[in-house]
């Protein structure tokens, strides 16, 4: 005869224990419509570079985390922060957002584009973990939650301070990606947009360097279109090479991601300024109230979440500053830099007459350019 086995007690007791922390892990203290206590709340944060001087897109992102923070009240030990996380190896990241919640992050807040696959894998996975990604446009209906800044409300009246100030008529334009990312193409085509509207004669020359992060790359495109005759340079990257660039060359730029005057004070009219904070500070409340739902948050000037810095009167030619807030207050008024019949510069028509083109297109269907856009 089989002997019977007789497990002690004991082992019992340490299996349920074992099985309610597993099952707590996994369910979690929150779900979806509940609050979540301000004092329980610990955010881990994942940046693709480092917080630096140059680094302007972290930094950005950066200031609105404690903006927030502070705004809210939360401590310091309750902010994990994780940089230089490589936004090009989903594997990469998805490590880096585990190690977050193995430190008790309850809130993930991923700040690149290329986050967006593994928030969406461990969303499902930690479904009371509470996914935030920058810059992208998936969610779910339960953790996962996207936002996006209307860049290219603030892109259009940096536009016009850069037609307004060329001399040559060749404003150049460096870009981190090519038509197949929208929202660079897309804030080009405001860019553009705004030029037009304060001189029809400008182009905007574009030099895509096929990185968000590529400081040589950002200095050799600029001096490019610097030697092709623009006197205005603006960019969509992530440092400030391109306005040093411009500064060094004697010529005018438009700042992105912070006030780069403080930089190329010599060169920068205007910057493009994202206020993260904005965004930050309305997803967390609602995260502690209980009213946070997943959605494609898209927030613009109506909201505080972007803005040019005060005009460089000192280098702006005379006048922008009355066409840019007249430009502002029709854009707080309802325009959209997107209504009706767009011409591309490949002869197309986009949009129609009356109309403006949805969120979703301004969001992942921008992969064309105006027509005064020229692609080197």
């Amino acid at each position: 005869m089989r002997k019977k086995m007789v497990l002690p007690t004991r082992f019992f007791v340490f299996f349920s224990l074992c099985l309610l922390l597993t099952c707590a892990q996994q369910e979690g203290p929150w779900k979806l419509g509940t609050p979540l206590p301000k004092e329980m709340i610990k955010i881990g944060v994942i940046y693709p570079n480092e917080i630096n001087r140059n680094s302007f897109y972290d930094n950005a992102h950066e200031e609105g985390i404690l903006r927030m923070q502070q705004s809210i009240g939360l401590e310091d030990n309750q902010i994990i922060r994780k940089t230089n996380v490589f936004d090009g190896d989903p594997g990469v990241a998805e490590g880096i957002m585990r190690d977050c919640i193995a430190e008790g992050a309850n809130v993930i807040i991923a700040t690149s584009w290329g986050y967006s696959q593994p928030c969406e894998k461990l969303a499902a996975e930690f479904p009371s973990v509470i996914f935030i990604h920058s810059t992208g446009t998936t969610h779910n209906n339960r953790n996962f939650t996207n936002c996006m800044i209307r860049l290219h409300e603030a892109r259009f009246l940096s536009g016009i301070a850069a037609g307004l100030k060329t001399e040559s008529n060749k404003i150049g334009y460096v870009a981190a990606m090519g038509k197949d990312n929208s929202e660079v193409s897309g804030g080009i085509n405001a860019f553009a947009i705004g030029v037009e509207e304060a001189n029809p004669e400008a182009s905007v020359y574009v030099q895509v360097i096929h990185s968000w992060y590529d400081p040589m790359g950002e200095t050799y495109a600029a001096n490019a279109l610097i030697a092709m005759g623009c006197d205005v340079i603006a960019a969509h990257s992530n440092t400030s090479n391109a306005q040093i660039a411009a500064e060094r060359a004697g010529v005018w730029s438009i700042g992105f991601n912070g006030d780069m005057s403080t930089i190329a004070p010599e060169s920068v009219i205007t910057s493009v300024v994202p206020y993260w904070g904005s965004i930050y500070t309305r997803l967390v409340v609602s995260i502690i109230n209980g009213t946070f739902r997943p959605a494609l948050h898209f927030y613009g000037l109506a909201e505080e979440a972007v803005d040019i810095t005060p005009i460089n009167k000192k280098l702006a030619a005379p006048g922008t500053e009355v066409m840019i807030e007249g430009a502002r207050k029709r854009i707080r008024d309802g325009f959209n830099v997107f209504d009706s019949e767009l011409k591309t510069n490949d002869g197309y028509i986009i949009g129609e007459a009356g109309k403006t083109l949805p969120n979703e297109i301004i969001l992942s269907g921008i992969n064309w350019y105006y027509h005064n856009v020229i692609e080197q």
